[in-house]
């Protein structure tokens, strides 16, 4: 069989970012397709693919060749650097390639780009490495097309003197300019010089059609418009991923080339190892080994631990064997497994958190389940008193990496990294990549940007792709569900162009950022394992490869999680202790107070960890959660599988007596009381096993992993052992058949008891902290999110329903979060306020501090750093009544900023010019008779201001819109929201629109509203019939009226409701229905001219004009008296705009709706 004629060498993947659009896996189809028995993959200037190139490639019985594309400082010119090819041709060039990308992305930078240096490549090495001489990117390309050819030989040389027996001379034809003349010089060099030559092809996207696509991908990395006739032109249609004849066609004038390219192929054989662990170095004190140290610290914590368990020696001396049975076991399982010095670095750095300031959580995931590490110091929670396993986390029949998921306080959690570099050195220390795709949203936006089509044109076109548990469909889909989007690319060709391009586009890398939490530790530096990036030139440094390839390459991963809880937590416990003088020691609490389960009763969970839903309000008034088991299990219960099983009702009916709780058996009595004799956790399905069928817990967990997987093989082995087990221990066949099929079942929806039981520890505290110190915790928790007023209006409206008061924002009483004034009450945070900030706040506050409470508006733009306190944040502050106790006129205040300010500056510059005829005649009030003043305007409407006060605190906050109108709209809706009852007939409700969400059902699109009356909030359900004839209807910030079926929601709690619409009215049209006629009285002052006042009257009513309502005139003057019914043709439609404009004119009382 004869060699093949060609391998393709260059390829930019999606991985390139800023140019490539090839997916991995089509790259790696094709060239198999094609019978190409390797490929390189050599993006630009990074690996961040190479794991999955390398994976995909194996499997598919193609040989992966693995380098990059790299940038060259250019000395002479460095905004041009030149490129390189740079392929590994043995492990000790992966090493080296990694060390020089990782020096070139933690050098300081030009234009961003990662650049290598001849310097870095001498210290480094490249005996391991392949190269390319880049072809007209390379230097002796620029020197070709130049006309230099003394000078390229110069370059060429040298760069085969640095890579003997290794430097290639590329040609490529790719229809760039002059190629022939390019590749005859280049050709005639290497034999000249006695240098191989190579035909490659920079391959950037899979077929030709694709070009139009890769240049608009490279628009948007670059922020180019693709018609912009002045943007650089790099590429040409003709780099597709070419066929073996296009390319032996191609250069049939240099088969020697050709030839090289299977050389190279040959000459490269990197092997990876994937799969096999490096864990980074403890080190022990002197004179002990790290196995020993973990013994003697796990036997040191575990004292500490019983100690505050049982305060009682006897009791303790009573309760310890089983601690020290279990500790004993795991410590032993620990050391033989190899993984000591893994458990003493997580306690290390938890410990030091704790000892520094840093809330830690209690644990997460299996980890609780170790008596080790609850004895280290890295969990809190008891693993015997829950029955939490220690071979969920680690078992020792199936060997695994331990992985200790742990949580942070959010703005701690950088402290607690920083340590880590520091402990064990910034070489072998970084947090993981992520990499960014173009969602279908996004892309459409995106594309929709380069092709230099309006911005709300995109916008609107991405609002119509429905979105489903959080992630928006793809295209595809979305054309499918959403027929708006399929009417509008049938019927308007730049929709067509826009989806042709995106659809190509979508999902592929973008951009590339950092995992919220995992952290590296390398045993050694972090790049003999894997390449680092930098977007800042060593700022933040993350691994090239993402967290699913860290762990293929061996790196051990930390999971340093920031949770906003813990933050709450210490913060809220702060307050307290400024408020009582008392810290509360949360950690000593024991899990029975009722007071705590009293707020979990009534669903009062806003703000409680983990049961803040909707659902999990639900859920939590259903339950009633009464012990800390409770807890647990709630948590582990609500999730689709669980609430769709009957297994949330059968625990429901069995915890209220309501059904008998069966045991199956005496022996399972213990493992299954906590949870009523429901199987709940994965926990169970273990002990079950290992009691009825005679299983280790290892087995058992090896059990438990195969029912999750279904494999059919493996369960009817199972079946067997647990049938042979159960017969040895004398348990009936039958019934261990039917535990079997039990734990089969339960099995698929079965959860994580150590985590649910970690959590819910979490999730007492705050509940115990808002049923103790409420105020307290709110402000802590409306501090915690203020840039997003979305959640900023839930906790507000939570607090004023826990009988809470909560103060305006005030520049004379705020800080910059929100804190408790008193046990009852809460001033709002000036951080809170939109257009403000930390730094602006700060000065605030900073000035305050200085020269006492601000006397008014001129004196506070005196005062403040103008730098840091702008126009934009007074005035966010005024509309926020943040100056109300000054000045509660807030039209006046913000007409009058520009003078205050303007005021201010020039009492700076008088300062700086004082004379001494000013000191002499210094006195009197800067603000007093020839000082500034206030520009006088009209106060804004209560409506306004609540308006304006919405732009700034994102919410209506000293009062509420619909309460203008409330009386009004009682003489037609009998009831507020807060009153409404499940009834057979249809009933009328209104509130004011206060959020939108969609959805999409079987029978289409439908929609939730949110209403508010002010006596409550209600979700209205608005399926897609109505929906599709009345959107127009449903604004936000309107008032809406709604005719729809009011029902129980038993699921919900007793007296709850839900509420589905059959019509939607807006305001004016519920007037015109219900309003008997509009009545205006005239009464003689409303003109001199009675002419003059009909044409007034008719030019106001003819824009409202075809409606539902009769006008009727009422005229009196001191004559006579009339009333004048107006015809239909003069009916009207009840909207605002008229009846503010009547109002206006006649006067409040003489423009009336009469109701009947």
């Amino acid at each position: 069989m004869s060699e093949p004629p060609f391998i393709h060498l260059r390829l930019h993947s999606e991985y390139s970012i800023s140019d490539g659009i090839v997916r991995l896996g089509d790259a790696v189809a094709r060239a198999a397709a094609d019978g190409m028995p390797a490929l390189a993959l050599t993006d630009l200037a990074n690996l961040f693919g190479l794991v999955k190139f390398y994976s995909a490639a194996r499997y598919k019985g193609v040989k992966p060749l693995l380098g990059s594309d790299v940038f060259i400082a250019n000395d002479n010119d460095p905004d041009r650097p030149y490129r390189l090819l740079l392929l590994c041709r043995s492990h000790r060039g992966y090493l080296q390639l990694c060390e020089l990308l990782s020096r070139a992305y933690l050098a300081p930078r030009v234009h961003g780009r990662a650049e290598i240096t001849r310097r870095m490549l001498r210290e480094v090495g490249v005996d391991g490495l392949l190269a390319l001489s880049g072809a007209g990117a390379g230097d002796v390309g620029e020197a070709l097309a130049q006309g230099n050819r003394q000078q390229a030989g110069r370059r060429a040389e040298e760069w085969a003197r640095l890579f003997p027996d290794a430097f290639y001379l590329e040609v490529q034809r790719y229809g760039q300019p002059r190629q022939e003349q390019m590749v005859a010089a280049t050709a005639d060099l290497a034999a000249d010089l006695a240098l191989p030559l190579v035909a490659t092809h920079p391959i950037q996207f899979l077929d030709r059609d694709d070009f139009k696509a890769h240049e608009a991908r490279v628009c948007i990395a670059e922020g180019y418009m693709l018609g912009d006739a002045r943007r650089p032109r790099l590429y040409t249609e003709e780099q597709y991923f070419k066929s073996t004849a296009e390319m032996r066609a191609l250069f049939a004038d240099l088969p020697a080339a050709l030839e090289n390219a299977v050389e190279i192929a040959k000459r490269c054989n990197l092997q990876i190892v994937l799969g096999k662990n490096y864990l980074p170095d403890f080190p022990p004190p002197p004179g002990l080994t790290l196995d020993d140290f973990l013994r003697q610290e796990a036997v040191a914590g575990l004292e500490v631990r019983l100690a505050q368990l049982f305060p009682d020696p006897a009791a303790r001396a009573a309760q310890r064997a089983p601690y020290d049975a279990r500790l004993q076991l795991e410590t032993d399982t620990i050391v033989q497994m190899g993984f000591p010095g893994y458990f003493l670095i997580v306690a290390d750095f938890i410990n030091w958190a704790k000892r520094n300031g840093c809330p830690v959580g209690p644990g997460r995931g299996s980890g609780a389940g170790s008596v080790v590490a609850y004895a280290l110091g890295i969990t809190d929670l008891d693993p015997l008193r829950f029955a939490l396993l220690f071979e969920r986390f680690l078992n020792p029949e199936r060997v695994s990496m331990p992985d200790f998921d742990i949580d942070f306080c959010q703005d701690n959690r950088g402290r607690v990294i920083e340590y880590v570099r520091g402990k064990y050195g910034a070489a072998a220390v970084s947090q993981i990549v992520t990499f960014g795709t173009m969602s279908s949203k996004a892309v459409i936006r995106d594309v929709g940007r380069v092709l230099d089509l309006p911005y709300n044109f995109c916008d609107q076109l991405s609002k119509l792709i429905p979105v489903e548990t959080n992630k928006p469909l793809s295209l595809a889909k979305a054309i499918v569900a959403e027929p708006q989007l399929k009417a509008r690319i049938e019927d308007e060709e730049e929709v067509r162009d826009l989806f042709d391009l995106a659809v190509r586009l979508e999902d592929l890398t973008r951009n590339v950022g950092m995992h919220a939490g995992g952290v590296l530790i390398a045993p050694g530096k972090l790049t003999d394992f894997c390449p680092v990036y930098s977007a800042d030139g060593g700022g933040s440094v993350v691994s090239q490869y993402d967290k699913d390839d860290v762990e293929k390459v061996g790196l051990v991963k930390f999971d340093f999680l920031g949770l906003r809880n813990l933050t709450i937590i210490q913060l809220a416990v702060d307050y307290v202790e400024r408020l009582t003088g008392e810290r509360p020691a949360l950690d000593m609490l024991a899990f029975d107070d009722p007071r705590a389960y009293r707020i979990l009763k009534d669903g009062n969970t806003t703000a409680i960890f983990q049961v803040e839903s909707e659902g999990m309000k639900k859920l939590v008034r259903k339950l009633a959660p009464d012990r800390f088991e409770d807890i647990i299990a709630v948590l582990a219960l609500y999730r689709p599988g669980p609430l769709g099983s009957g297994m949330v009702d059968d625990f429901i009916l069995r915890k209220k007596g309501q059904q008998k709780i069966d045991y199956f058996i005496d022996d399972l009595k213990n493992c299954l009381e906590p949870t009523y004799g429901v199987i709940v956790y994965q926990e169970q399905v273990m002990q079950i096993a290992q009691i009825i069928g005679g299983y280790t817990l290892g087995a058992a967990d090896l059990l438990r992993r195969a029912m999750g997987k279904k494999k059919a093989e493996e369960m009817a082995l199972h079946r067997d052992l647990m049938r042979e087990g159960a017969k040895k221990k004398g348990y009936d066949e039958k019934l261990a058949m039917q535990l079997f099929d039990l734990m089969e079942k339960f099995a698929e929806y079965g959860f994580n008891k150590s985590h649910t039981a970690a959590y819910a520890v979490v999730t007492y505290h705050t509940a115990w902290l808002k049923a103790h110190h409420c105020a307290a915790f709110m402000a802590a928790t409306l501090s915690s999110d203020m840039d997003v007023t979305d959640t900023v209006k839930i906790f507000h409206d939570d607090a004023l329903a826990n009988g809470l008061k909560i103060l305006a924002p005030d520049v004379n009483a705020s800080d910059y979060r929100f804190t408790p004034v008193d046990r009852q009450t809460i001033r709002y945070g000036l951080g809170a306020v939109k257009g403000t900030g930390e730094q602006a706040v700060n000065a605030i506050l900073k000035a305050r501090a200085s020269g006492g409470p601000f006397k008014d508006l001129f004196d506070f733009c005196r005062r403040i750093d103008k730098r840091t306190v702008n126009r934009r944040t007074i005035e966010a502050l005024i509309r926020a009544g943040a100056f109300d106790a000054l000045d509660d006129h807030r039209a006046r205040l913000i007409a009058s900023v520009g003078i205050a300010m303007d005021a201010s500056e020039q009492a700076e510059r008088n300062a700086m010019q004082v004379s001494l005829f000013d000191i002499f005649e210094a006195g009197g009030d800067e603000n007093g008779e020839h000082g500034p003043r206030y520009v006088e305007v009209p106060r804004w409407s209560e409506r306004q201001q609540l308006s304006e006060e919405k732009l700034a605190l994102g919410f209506f906050f000293s009062g509420h819109p619909f309460h203008g109108v409330r009386a009004e709209i009682a003489r037609f809706v009998r009831k507020p929201l807060a009153a409404l009852e499940a009834r057979k007939e249809t009933q009328y409700l209104a509130g004011l629109v206060t959020g939108i969400r969609g959805k999409l059902t079987a029978r289409g699109k439908m929609v939730y509203i949110q209403l508010d009356d002010g006596t409550s909030a209600l979700e209205v359900s608005v399926f897609s019939e109505l929906l599709d004839t009345e959107r127009a209807k449903i604004r936000e910030d309107e008032v809406l009226i709604v005719e729809g079926r009011v029902q129980r929601d038993d699921f919900a709690g007793e007296g709850r409701v839900k509420i589905v619409a059959e019509r939607l009215l807006t305001l004016a049209e519920a007037r015109g229905r219900f309003a008997r006629l509009l009545r205006l009285s005239l009464n003689g002052q409303a003109g001199a001219n009675p002419r003059a006042t009909a044409q007034r009257l008719r030019d106001l009513l003819a824009p409202f004009t075809p409606g539902d309502c009769p006008v009727r005139v009422s005229y009196r003057n001191r004559e006579a008296t009339c009333e004048l019914a107006l015809g239909d043709a003069n009916r009207v439609r009840l909207e605002d705009d008229l009846l503010s404009a009547l109002r206006e004119w006649l006067g409040q009382d003489n423009a009336t709706i009469d109701y009947p």
